[in-house]
């Protein structure tokens, strides 16, 4: 009886414990650069979880598929003030650096197609847009405001969670980005 009560606690813990992610320290030079942008990264870059979604103009795409490319994954809703302030600057963005290796996901939580493509169309937003209709990807990624942004470097690794809205074409910020997509 006294093994089978070890057993189950033993168990219960492992069953329980948090999983510790493979961490990696982020490079100097691009902690500096998003620090002098005012972003804070984080200490160490972390494994996201991966998903599939269906883009507006694309076929579904699977986000480890993106490994390779700097991937801005943006959680935004039409109806969101701070999300429509921020997604000319987020095109400004995409524009200048998409040929430099930067995709932009931005997940709508919540809304249907004929909205969002409407939302896309009337903004001139070219970036793609996907649909996450159920709100499962928003709860895996634990999105508890809008507008939040993570960050994934070229090696697929979660380097920054950012709530709330920004002007993503300042000089600092283009900057922080020119030293991210520098690193192969």
């Amino acid at each position: 009886m006294k093994n089978s009560i070890l057993v189950l606690a033993a168990a219960f813990a492992f069953l329980f414990s948090p999983i510790k992610a493979t961490a990696d320290p982020i490079p100097d030079e691009v902690v500096k650069a998003f620090a002098d942008a005012g972003l804070r990264l984080l200490k160490n870059s972390v494994s996201p979880i991966d998903f599939t979604i269906n883009f507006m103009d694309k076929e579904s795409i699977k986000l480890s598929g993106l490994k390779g490319k700097v991937v801005f994954l943006n959680f935004w809703a039409t109806w969101c003030g701070p999300c429509r302030q921020e997604m000319p600057s987020m095109e400004r963005l995409y524009q200048k650096f998409k040929d430099k290796g930067l995709e932009i996901a931005a997940v709508n939580g919540g809304e249907n197609s004929k909205d969002v493509g409407a939302f896309m169309k009337a903004n001139k937003l070219s970036f793609p847009a996907a649909l996450d209709s159920s709100g499962e990807i928003h709860t895996r990624y634990g999105v508890r405001a809008i507008p939040t942004t993570v960050i994934i470097d070229r090696k697929g690794m979660i380097i920054a969670r950012i709530t709330g809205t920004l002007n993503w074409d300042s000089p600092e910020i283009n900057a922080a980005f020119e030293t991210l997509l520098a690193r192969k």
